[in-house]
């Protein structure tokens, strides 16, 4: 393989990075639009697409094991196919997690609406502003963003001790709310799992372009 099929091969593989990161950031809007809405046919659909995405990410792999095998890379080039491997890894959780917020709407049934979501919007919005920032970090190998995005994790996880703890009285001062409630809690657990999906990658970004893996947020959930 030459260096110019090298790395037009590495161009490729970015481009497909961004694609799937694109189906991830999807996933996660739509699972909360049809949380808000309380539509299961959505939701049931959203189940569904996750093998799309699981295949992307596969495909991805594939790719990156391909390129290494054949090329045999030194250096930078290598950390970029290694990050790469991790990287898709945690979009394609991303894309889990989202999945597990089309599960919890079915799980809530006929709820009457509007639902009642607290705090968990203003949370969805943060991460989906985290997936978009870590995908452009990595795009323009952004080491200064890929440090912001991580230090936005903190407010997300403000937001997700606001949910718990908006949760937690709830369900003191009326027990029929408890199984609610609880479907709440789960829906911010993932959220706040894929905000800190979006420190991964962008810890990912850090080492790729210096060489050194730094751990920049250490979560406590």
């Amino acid at each position: 393989m030459t260096r110019e099929l090298f790395h037009r091969e590495l161009g490729q593989l970015q481009d497909d990075v961004l694609i799937l990161g694109s189906m991830t950031e999807k996933a996660v809007l739509d699972a909360m639009e049809a949380l808000r809405d309380g539509d299961q046919i959505w939701s049931r659909k959203l189940i569904e697409d996750d093998l799309r995405i699981n295949a992307k990410r596969f495909a991805i792999e594939e790719q990156c094991i391909f390129v290494i095998g054949s090329q045999q890379p030194m250096a930078s080039d290598l950390r970029t196919l290694v990050s790469t491997l991790f990287i898709v890894t945690d979009l394609e959780r991303m894309a889990d997690h989202a999945e597990g917020i089309a599960r919890i709407n079915l799980l809530l049934g006929d709820e009457p609406l509007p639902r009642r979501l607290g705090y968990i919007p203003a949370m969805s919005d943060r991460v989906v502003l985290m997936i978009r920032d870590s995908l452009r970090a990595y795009l323009e190998k952004d080491i200064d963003l890929a440090r912001r995005v991580c230090q936005a994790d903190d407010e997300v996880d403000r937001l997700y001790d606001s949910v718990h703890d908006e949760a937690i009285r709830s369900m003191v001062s009326d027990p029929s709310t408890i199984e609610r409630n609880t479907y709440m809690l789960w829906t911010s657990h993932n959220l706040e799992r894929i905000a800190d999906r979006c420190t991964n990658i962008c810890e990912r970004v850090i080492y790729m372009v210096t060489g050194t893996m730094e751990e920049i947020n250490v979560s406590t959930y």
